[in-house]
C-alpha cells in the first residue's frame, strides 16, 4: 500500500478510535487496494476494502478473484463470495492456483467474507468504520449484525478526509490528467470550423483522450445558443462563423479525473462578448490569487464574485465556483458561501466559472490547481484566454 495512503487512514483511526475502516464505494476501495471491479460497477454486487492497523483486506465476487490475482492487486488478506464456477487447466500456473485456492475457498455471502477478512486482520471487536455510502439501509443493518462484537459507525466522511491531501503520485496522475485533456482539446480547437457539428466535435475530442491512454467522459461542446444551456447533449447542429463555443471536457488517467473548461469565437469577438468574458477571467484570475493553507474555501469564492462584478460582470450570478477533485470528479470542499473549511497544502482544487446569460452565451473557464505552502500552483498549461478560431 502507498505509504501516504496508509498514513492518511492511519490518522483517521487514532482520531475517531477505530479498529479499522471498510471501504465499500469504488473511490474508497480503490484508495486502499488500487482494485476496481468491472462486475461492481456494471451490476453493484458488494465489493470491500479493511484497512487496520495490522494490514489491508479485500472482498470481491469470486468472478473477480481472476482479476485480483493476476493484476497483483496489493491487499494481505483477500476473500470472495458468489456462484462463479470456471474450469482449470490440466497444468496450472501459479496465478491458477492462486485463484483456485480462494474461489474454493469461498464464502456463502459478501458478510461472511468481510467477517473472514475482519477476522484475519485480528479485528474482533471494538469499532469499525463503515463507508455507508455503498450499502442500503438494509444492507448496513444486515452487516452490523453479522460483525457480532464489532460496533459499526458511518465512515464515508473519513474517507473524504483520508482522500483530500494528495501524495505526489496522485498529484502527477492529475497532473498529467489535465495535461492530457488540453492535448486533445488542442486538437478539436485546430480542426474546428464553421459547418462541423457539436457531435462531430465530441466525437473528434474523445477519441483524442482514447489515443492518449484515458478514459473519456461525458463532454460538453456546445455551440452558438446553445452555450448557455448549463449541461446540453451534443446535438447535429453546425458551428456557424461568429458564434461562441463553450467547451467543458474531461477524462479519467489512472483513476484520476481531470477537467478543463475554455470559450472560443469563431471570428472576431464583439465588444459584447470580449467584455463578459474579461470579467469571467477577472474572477478566475482573483481566485487562483487568494488560494493558500489556511484560507476559508468561502474566501475564495468571494474574491472571485468580487471581480468578476468588479469588471463589469454585474449579472454574475455568485453559486459557487468549484471543489476539490481526484478519485471523483467532485470532492471537498467546496468553494462557496458559507463554507469556512481551510484550504490545506496538498488539496487539489478545480476552480471555475461559469456564466450562463439565456437567450445570449454561455461562458465558461475551469482552471486545476494545486495548494501549496506557498499558495496555489497551476496544472494547466493551456492559456485560459479568450479562444478566437482561425
Amino acid at each position: 500500500m502507498n505509504p501516504h495512503q496508509c498514513e492518511r487512514l492511519t490518522e483517521i483511526l487514532d482520531r475517531h478510535g477505530l479498529e479499522a475502516l471498510i471501504a465499500t464505494r469504488e473511490p474508497n476501495v480503490a484508495y486502499i487496494t488500487g482494485f476496481r471491479g468491472l462486475n461492481h460497477t456494471v451490476f453493484q454486487t458488494p465489493q470491500y476494502a479493511v484497512f487496520s492497523r495490522r494490514g489491508t483486506g479485500l472482498v470481491v465476487t469470486n468472478v473477480e478473484i481472476a482479476s485480483v490475482v493476476t493484476d497483483r492487486i496489493d491487499a494481505d488478506h483477500i476473500a470472495c463470495f458468489g456462484g462463479f464456477l470456471a474450469a482449470y487447466d490440466e497444468h496450472p500456473d501459479g496465478d491458477v492456483k492462486r485463484a483456485r485456492d480462494l474461489m474454493d475457498g469461498r464464502a456463502r455471502s459478501a458478510g461472511d467474507a468481510l467477517a473472514s477478512v475482519l477476522d484475519a486482520l485480528g479485528v474482533r471487536q471494538g469499532t469499525v468504520g463503515l463507508d455507508e455510502g455503498g450499502v442500503t439501509p438494509a444492507g448496513w443493518q444486515r452487516l452490523a449484525a453479522r460483525l457480532a462484537g464489532l460496533t459499526a459507525v458511518p465512515a464515508a466522511d473519513h474517507f473524504l478526509a483520508a482522500r483530500r491531501v494528495k501524495s505526489p503520485w496522485e498529484i502527477e496522475q492529475l497532473a498529467r490528467g489535465v495535461l492530457l485533456v488540453e492535448e486533445a482539446l488542442n486538437e478539436v480547437i485546430a480542426k474546428l470550423q464553421p459547418g462541423m457539428t457539436e457531435q462531430e466535435a465530441v466525437r473528434l475530442y474523445q477519441s483524442e483522450v482514447v489515443k492518449r491512454g484515458a478514459d473519456p467522459v461525458p463532454a460538453t461542446i456546445a455551440t452558438g445558443a446553445r452555450t448557455w444551456i448549463p449541461l446540453p447533449l451534443p446535438s447535429e447542429r453546425a458551428l456557424r462563423a461568429r458564434e461562441v463555443v463553450r467547451f467543458d471536457v474531461g477524462c479519467v488517467f489512472g483513476g484520476y479525473h481531470a477537467t478543463v473548461a475554455r470559450t472560443a469565437v469563431a471570428g472576431e469577438p464583439e465588444a459584447r462578448l470580449e467584455s463578459a468574458y474579461g470579467a469571467v477571467q477577472a474572477g478566475i484570475e482573483a481566485a487562483i490569487a487568494a488560494v493558500r493553507p489556511g484560507v476559508p474555501a468561502s474566501r475564495i469564492h468571494a474574491v472571485a464574485v468580487e471581480a468578476a462584478h468588479g469588471a463589469g460582470l454585474v449579472t454574475y450570478p455568485a453559486g459557487h465556483i468549484g471543489h476539490a477533485i481526484g478519485l471523483e470528479p467532485y470532492e471537498r470542499p467546496k468553494l462557496q458561501r458559507g463554507s469556512e473549511t481551510p484550504l490545506v497544502a496538498g488539496e487539489i482544487l478545480r476552480i471555475e466559472l461559469r456564466h450562463f446569460e439565456m437567450g445570449w452565451a454561455g461562458l465558461h473557464v475551469k482552471e486545476t490547481v494545486l495548494v501549496t505552502t506557498a499558495g496555489a500552483r497551476v496544472l494547466n498549461r493551456s492559456s485560459r484566454g479568450l479562444i478566437v478560431l482561425d
